[in-house]
């Protein structure tokens, strides 16, 4: 057994955990191993029963006299209670909604708690505490793993709870003791006084104190920055040497293009459009990513730059044109010019770009094709703009002759049947990655003819989802990106409210009004369905009325047939089959629905300038960056728009982080302060890197940010190849897999 081992060969482990597991990317070992835990539980507070303090976290060990399940009268609740006793004295504990227990635990099992000490009903009681069943009295507590002691409290997504992983972890942690191979250099760990990857991995998933699990923390929050780093750093080497086309700046076309749109581009706008045609007359390939506000014009500035692809021309007989002295290549012009692939994420967005793209190159003769999982479509100017449907063989036998000028699409785009003539720019929207995967597929059928050498494709990455300035320095560094955070002039400010649950019926009023005057209404939720959120995590009785989260198809339910029964409603969520989602899209845009209840899949690209309320159920359950990201659907036309957070959530954190919604319109500036208030682990956008969650946390840190890279830089310098550092190589080539797979 060896890091690489595959869960499957792993004792304990399950075809249904396999899954689960392979749902978060953990396949081996050593995905395993760095599955950190986001929080830890203090339960080192270890006294013996007659001593627990009212409201007061603690850890007692008794053997139990008796247990048993009963019901609640008022809210049918399952309630599990035992009575544990040790030389001092007993107490009771009670669980909410886990009748299991009484199976897992019997009378005369000796067992640690720890937990809440509260009182209720003229009783002192454990509240929902956590269990550890042991041999006898006399047992080790530096042995405990999930009471008595530091307790370390994982992501649990998909089912996977805390628990489950301590117990699988703990023994393969002591099995794989000083065996896992030093990664990061040693000058690096004596400079920096870090802990041994072995005593490391220890003290993360099971820290002997809270000074030691900092010190793990320290050291793994350096070692994924300085991954990340390595990973920029060579990738950027390595397109250095990449050969990629010079298309010189064609500024008559240009301003034909500007003077042909219905709006005034902002300064933002002009400046990123400058830094990528700039990008473009390199012959390197372009690496840069735009990053703009929702709505802020990033499609218009993404077609100036394909425009000037497009009409770039390509010499008589596709020859190879021989390089001039300003660095382009010469030769005699035809009016095929080279090719542009735009990929979108979704079949919705990817449509309304063909439609965008095909209205703002409505001036010129440029043939558009749309290539989804279902559906081909062509747009030519020649059929005086119309849009014809055409066979897939047919739209790729064009694609590959290069009569198709601009081949749109969802990742169809890369799949092997896809066949590029004359590829030089790739577009992707909204994909958070790095691109390097997406562009090497696409390039590898991209050859050019009678060319032996390969030549690299232009690659621009855009994105609505404002990334902390810390985020963007570390991954993308300063010269690859390009901001636009300016919107529009005219756009009236979208009214933001926090609203709490005696409020609702008054936002309900508001709404029926918004629709009689012919508006429409998108509603978010953040489940298709319902769950048993608080069985999953372990909550308290006082807790229960604000836990369940709201789920699309029960509100859907609810706002149809109790709060607006006369309003036509539409549901929307990702599970929904294409045909049938494209269909409540486009009864949604000619209004035959004035209200959509939906999941975060209208967060990206969904245009519907009619929409002017966007109502937020459990607005606590999002980051402020995909707030934003919803508020954006509306506001975009003339009528005033408003977007309404409903939350239950007592928790001041909440209220902090709604009110900075409430107060500012700046997406990035919103983005900085969720990475401070909500920490950086919750930031939307940071898992497609496979960073741990609290590992995010460094982030914030710009020294540390500097400092790893500063670090990345000398190892580079030193070992270009990484030959010294095999163990590093080997991570290296995992976290490759990991961040282009995930």
């Amino acid at each position: 057994m060896n890091l690489s081992t595959s869960i499957e060969k792993i004792s304990g482990i399950g075809p249904v955990f396999q899954r689960k597991l392979k749902k978060l990317g953990i396949k081996t070992i050593q995905d395993l191993f760095f599955h950190f835990p986001h929080r830890y539980e203090d339960f080192s507070n270890l006294i013996p029963i007659a001593k627990v303090k009212i409201n007061e976290i603690c850890t007692v060990q008794g053997k139990i006299l008796e247990i048993k399940n009963s019901r609640t009268w008022k809210k049918k609740m399952t309630l599990t209670q035992a009575v544990i006793e040790d030389k001092t004295g007993a107490i009771e504990a009670v669980w909410f909604h886990q009748p299991y227990l009484t199976r897992v635990l019997k009378k005369g099992d000796y067992i640690f708690l720890s937990g809440k000490v509260v009182v209720g009903n003229n009783r002192i009681y454990l509240s929902n505490p956590a269990y550890e069943k042991v041999s006898s009295f006399k047992f080790q507590v530096s042995s405990l793993a999930h009471t008595g002691r530091l307790v370390p409290v994982y992501p649990e997504t998909e089912g996977l709870s805390s628990k489950w992983l301590r117990y699988i972890l703990k023994p393969l942690l002591i099995n794989f003791k000083n065996k896992i191979p030093e990664t990061l250099p040693e000058k690096i760990i004596k400079e920096n006084k870090f802990l041994p990857i072995n005593q490391a991995l220890w003290q993360i998933h099971f820290p002997a104190s809270e000074k030691l699990a900092k010190a793990a923390q320290k050291r793994f929050s350096f070692e994924e920055l300085f991954l990340i780093e390595l990973f920029v750093l060579r990738e950027r080497n390595r397109l250095a040497k990449e050969r990629a086309i010079s298309f010189p700046l064609n500024l008559e076309l240009t301003q034909r293009f500007v003077k042909s749109l219905p709006f005034k581009l902002t300064d933002a706008q002009k400046k990123s459009a400058w830094q990528i045609l700039k990008d473009l007359e390199k012959d390197r390939p372009m690496n840069r990513l735009l990053e703009g506000d929702v709505g802020s014009g990033k499609t218009a500035v993404a077609v100036m730059a394909a425009l000037n692809i497009i009409k770039a021309g390509w010499p008589a007989g596709n020859a190879l044109p021989a390089r001039q002295p300003d660095g382009s290549y010469g030769g005699e012009r035809s009016n095929a010019g080279w090719q542009v692939a735009f990929m979108a994420p979704t079949e919705i967005l990817a449509k309304q770009h063909f439609q965008e793209v095909a209205k703002l190159l409505s001036d010129f003769k440029i043939d558009i094709g749309l290539l989804t999982g279902k559906q081909d479509q062509f747009r030519s100017k020649k059929l005086k703009n119309e849009v014809i449907e055409i066979s897939r063989k047919k739209l790729l036998e064009k694609t590959l002759n290069g009569d198709i000028n601009i081949l749109i699409g969802t990742h169809a785009l890369i799949q092997d049947k896809v066949k590029f003539g004359k590829l030089g720019l790739v577009i992707l929207d909204e994909q958070h990655r790095f691109g390097v995967e997406q562009r090497a597929k696409l390039v590898k059928e991209s050859r050019i003819k009678n060319q032996e050498s390969r030549i690299i494709p232009h690659l621009l990455s855009m994105t609505a989802t404002p990334i902390p300035r810390t985020l963007a320095l570390t991954v993308y560094g300063d010269l690859d990106l390009s901001l636009i955070d300016e919107l529009p002039k005219g756009r009236k400010k979208i009214i933001t409210k926090t609203v709490n649950l005696g409020e609702r019926k008054k936002s309900y009023d508001f709404i029926k009004k918004e629709v009689k005057k012919g508006r429409q209404v998108f509603v978010i939720c953040p489940r298709i369905e319902g769950n048993n959120f608080e069985e999953e995590n372990n909550l308290s009785e006082a807790k229960l009325s604000w836990a369940k989260v709201k789920a699309v198809k029960e509100e859907y339910e609810k706002l149809s047939k109790e709060i607006f029964p006369r309003l036509k409603i539409g549901m929307l969520h990702g599970k929904m089959a294409g045909k049938e989602k494209e269909k409540i899209m486009k009864d949604f845009k000619n209004k035959k629905i004035s209200i959509l209840v939906s999941t975060s899949v209208i967060e990206v690209g969904i245009d519907v300038p009619n929409a002017s309320v966007i109502l937020i159920e459990g607005a606590e359950r999002f980051g402020l960056a995909q707030l934003h990201q919803f508020r954006g659907r509306v506001g975009r036309s003339k009528y005033q728009s408003y977007c309404l957070l409903f939350t239950d959530s007592p928790a001041q954190k909440t209220r902090e982080r709604l009110k900075a919604l409430v107060d500012s319109e700046d997406g990035f500036a919103l983005a900085e302060k969720d990475l401070q208030i909500r920490g950086p682990g919750d930031f939307r956008g940071t898992r497609q890197w496979g960073i741990p969650d609290l590992m995010m946390g460094s982030l914030s840190n710009a020294r540390l940010v500097e400092k790893t890279r500063e670090s990345a830089k000398e190892v580079l310098q030193e070992d270009p190849q990484l030959k010294k550092c095999p163990a590093l190589r080997e991570r290296m080539g995992k976290f490759r897999e990991r961040i282009h797979l995930e």
